[in-house]
């Protein structure tokens, strides 16, 4: 409705900008409903659980909570796009037009850069969340493995975003060593997408575990009876840690205006589907309150 209301402003006589505000503030007040109405418990259990997320530290990191810190992390996206739109409607949209929402090639857009800071910290966050919960089971446990091999893996990412960002805003700048952020970039890319594969594939997946016995290249234990399932996720899981390979030559050859946007609109729910991909399923069998497992 949102969408339509939208794209046919002038038929309604609503302003174009209006909508999304109508759709978001809605979902908000949703969530926070104080009222013992629409899922009461099951709002206030997410709402405890980011609270819980976002004080990872100071507290014992319990199952759900790493498990919503992970969705965190495959929501980037939807995370970077709640900024841009505060952003945006703080900074960029024209309040004394109707279609305020449609670019007017000014030139001086902010919210969609680098340049200010807080979209490359946005982007950060589910990663840090997930590190600090995984020092955090280090220092509950003791055990450097695989809680401090964890914690590396999630720490790739601050390197990659911070030089995405320099590369990006140096670009845009016209700076003489653009291109020397470019291939820290890949580097950093290459490095996090192995270190997070070399992960999938051999503590979620438990590939060539030598205990698997009739489940050849996977773990002891699968919930599901067709083992092709799990084969076809492995190789989505191996091409989908390599997308962005997709996405920055696109980028980089600029070719079609806002490839990156559109490219990232698509992988966007595949990283999804990949999280929820039958991977986990020992781990999910666990109480809650119990899991002291891998990651």
């Amino acid at each position: 409705i949102s969408i339509l209301s939208c794209l046919y402003w002038e038929n309604i006589l609503v302003p174009m900008q209006v909508n999304p505000l109508v759709l978001y503030g809605f979902m908000l007040l949703f969530l926070i409903n104080p009222t013992k109405t629409f899922y009461y418990k099951s709002r206030f259990w997410l709402l405890k659980l980011l609270f819980r997320v976002c004080t990872a530290p100071f507290h014992r990191v319990e199952f759900a909570d790493f498990w919503l810190a992970d969705q965190l992390n495959s929501l980037v996206i939807v995370l970077m796009d709640l900024e841009f739109l505060v952003c945006y409607y703080s900074f960029e949209l024209n309040w004394n037009k109707s279609n305020g929402l449609l670019p007017d090639n000014t030139g001086h857009a902010v919210c969609h850069s680098y340049s200010y800071g807080v979209r490359a910290i946005i982007q950060c966050l589910p990663a840090w969340f997930r590190f600090v919960q995984c020092l955090r089971r280090y220092r509950d446990t003791k055990r450097a493995f695989p809680h401090l091999v964890n914690a590396g893996k999630y720490s790739t990412t601050f390197f990659v975003v911070t030089f995405s960002a320099l590369y990006s805003t140096h670009k845009a700048q016209n700076h003489s060593d653009t291109q020397v952020f470019f291939y820290l970039l890949i580097v950093f890319s290459v490095i996090s997408s192995c270190y997070t594969l070399i992960w999938d594939l051999k503590m979620d997946w438990g590939l060539f575990d030598k205990n698997a016995g009739e489940n050849t290249f996977l773990r002891e234990e699968i919930v599901y009876p067709q083992k092709a399932y799990y084969y076809c996720a492995i190789v989505e899981d191996v091409i989908l840690r390599f997308a962005w390979t997709i996405q920055i030559s696109l980028s980089t050859l600029d070719v079609i205006p806002s490839t990156a946007d559109i490219l990232a609109t698509v992988l966007a729910p595949l990283e999804v589907f990949r999280t929820l991909a039958p991977h986990r399923e020992p781990s999910l069998q666990l109480p809650i309150t119990c899991y002291v497992g891998n990651d």
